[in-house]
């Protein structure tokens, strides 16, 4: 069997669901072929710079032009002017995207980004390709963006998700709801004691991680000022440099600063609470960890769809104001019974087998 795992690379996200895909798959199915491939990476470079450049730009600088642009493009009235504008531009700029899936041929197209997904609709429904299309949608909520007639499938993120999905008129047979995909050492409990040995992190101590995401973004260094007196602060500040010289020669005594992490899943077994942005992956992932989350900087749209949907479920909660993330973890910290209940929500939820259930409807 033929498959290509495909992806945008706006936001890490929609690669880590590829990549761990991808992985899983390659294990698993020796006998298939598969591909791994990046949409932007087969368009020209101006079309890659501004739909890469342009995101970031908005979400960092200007957060309520790119939330006023959301709600316009989820507006069901636009669907049709919107799609008529921008879908030739994609077309015209994304030539060797289809050419790739046009002689390839592959008999699966499992798709993490939309983008890919429009694409390689328009060419089934076109009868360029005769693939099956799956669908993976990396947050809690559905953009209309995310559905496109020729889909065979959607992999939907919980029930919410479904919901919406069947609202927005997606027959239900074509729904499963799998969870989003996430690297298989996230469903595995590290020992305790022996990751805060590796790290150097005291064990019987009130643990908070703390997230800067993968731009870099939010109130981080003010979060860390703040809480250092009350807990053991263990901050990852990935590929933010800047953040992480500033952290380190203020050497506060109960906090651990660390750059970029390949095994993320390693810090979040040892910590109580997560404080970070709320990104698709990053709830999936925390979910599967049974780790209970405070959301900061959340991007207007897709991320604040994913808190809302979380909430009704019991599970996190979205601070506006840093000053006001220490009240909350003192709250947890002193209150161990309501982080227990917010344990056991996320336990009726969590999806840790994502990859394994999703290689079984496919293969």
């Amino acid at each position: 069997m033929k498959i290509i795992v495909t992806y945008a690379s706006a936001g890490s996200g929609h690669f880590r669901a590829a990549e761990a895909v991808y992985d899983y798959f390659k294990e698993r199915s020796l006998s298939s072929e598969l591909k791994l491939v990046d949409v932007l990476g087969y368009s020209n470079n101006l079309f890659k710079k501004v739909y890469n450049s342009g995101y970031v730009f908005l979400v960092r600088y200007l957060p309520m032009l790119w939330a006023i642009g959301f709600s316009i493009t989820c507006a069901r009235f636009m669907q049709p002017i919107i799609r008529w504008i921008f879908f030739p531009i994609t077309l015209l700029n994304t030539k060797r995207f289809t050419r790739l899936l046009i002689q390839e041929s592959p008999e699966v197209i499992i798709s993490t980004h939309f983008l890919a997904s429009e694409i390689a609709a328009f060419l089934k429904r076109n009868k360029k390709i005769n693939s099956k299309i799956v669908t993976v949608i990396t947050d809690f909520g559905v953009h209309p963006f995310w559905i496109q007639e020729g889909t065979d499938i959607y992999i939907a993120a919980s029930d919410i998700t479904r919901a919406k999905l069947v609202a927005a008129g997606v027959s239900k047979e074509k729904i499963k709801v799998l969870g989003i995909p996430v690297h298989p050492g996230f469903s595995k409990q590290g020992a305790k004691n022996e990751l805060c040995r590796k790290f150097n992190i005291e064990v019987n101590k009130f643990t908070v991680l703390v997230l800067t995401g993968s731009f870099g973004m939010g109130p981080l260094e003010k979060i860390v000022e703040m809480l250092h007196r009350d807990a053991q602060v263990l901050v990852v500040c990935a590929r933010n440099k800047k953040l992480f010289l500033k952290l380190k020669n203020k050497n506060y005594p109960q906090v651990k600063v660390f750059g970029f992490v390949d095994e993320i899943y390693d810090f979040m077994s040892i910590s109580d609470i997560v404080i970070t942005k709320p990104g698709g992956l990053t709830v999936s992932e925390l979910l599967v960890m049974e780790l209970v989350p405070i959301f900061i900087s959340a991007i207007p749209g897709q991320e604040t769809e994913n808190v809302k949907a979380l909430r009704i479920y019991g599970i996190g909660s979205l601070v506006k104001n840093a000053s006001d993330v220490r009240g909350k973890v003192l709250d947890y910290k002193l209150n161990p019974e309501k982080l227990k209940r917010v344990r056991e929500n996320i336990r009726l939820i969590r999806k840790p087998n994502t990859l394994e259930d999703l290689y079984h409807v496919i293969c």
